[in-house]
């Protein structure tokens, strides 16, 4: 049995570990902020007053991104909805406020650079010792299977990682089922399994999903312990293997 000792929390009789890819295993903060700034920008462009509004709704700050933000922790579907409804306010048809919206999020889409940004220091090797102990691993994002599988193809992490998910399922974040669903792809109880994220959602969706734990992970971006998280962690090197 694998056990996984996290600062002064012990997980016992683990058998998988889910993983977050933006801002938990992909330092992708700075480019969804751009992201969220070209996509507010152009819409203004068509509706002006509705881009700091919608700047505030993906969750934009003068600091960077909130890491409980829309743009961080919702699917593209998500946002697209959030940003139709500004639009809708100001007197737009519904189809109109989501035609807008899909023509600014695609514009951004050809002109913001799509290779996978860099991962955090340590989560190369992390994943490898804990691939090495035996876990069966997975990712589970927001973003789509195929921008998952795309960063997963980037940084050659196919031999560790068994399952990758995306946010175009029939389900998504903070659904249980998408931890349910994880879990049987991986061949693993969920109650066994581990999930490791940087949302509230990410640790609803573990929690909610009967997750063995869930351990939120900072990298010093926020002081305070994950809402819903049984243990917060500031980088993967907290996590230690034993049996």
């Amino acid at each position: 049995m694998i056990s996984i000792d996290c600062l002064n929390h012990k997980f016992t009789d683990i058998q998988a570990i889910l993983f977050d890819k933006d801002g938990t295993l992909e330092d992708s903060g700075n480019y969804l902020r751009n992201l969220s700034q070209k996509r507010a920008r152009l819409i203004d462009a068509q509706i002006p007053g509705v881009g700091e509004p919608l700047l505030m709704a993906f969750g934009v700050t003068e600091r960077g991104l909130d890491p409980a933000g829309l743009q961080a922790v919702g699917s593209r579907y998500e946002n697209e909805i959030a940003a139709a409804a500004y639009i809708a306010e100001t007197g737009r048809s519904w189809s109109a406020a989501l035609e807008i919206v899909k023509g600014a999020f695609d514009e951004v889409d050809r002109v913001m650079e799509s290779t996978p940004n860099a991962m955090f220091p340590g989560c190369q090797s992390a994943i490898e010792s804990l691939s090495s102990a035996g876990l069966k691993l997975g990712i589970v994002s927001a973003a789509t299977t195929s921008q998952v599988v795309k960063f997963a193809h980037y940084h050659k992490l196919q031999p560790y990682f068994q399952v990758l998910l995306g946010s175009d399922l029939q389900f998504a974040k903070p659904d249980p089922r998408l931890f349910h669903f994880a879990c049987q792809e991986l061949g693993v109880n969920p109650a066994q399994t581990l999930m490791i994220g940087d949302s509230t959602w990410d640790m609803m969706m573990g929690s909610q999903g009967g997750a063995a734990g869930c351990i939120g992970i900072s990298w010093g971006r926020f002081s305070q312990a994950l809402t819903g998280a049984d243990v917060s962690i500031e980088q993967l090197s907290q996590l230690q293997i034993s049996s």
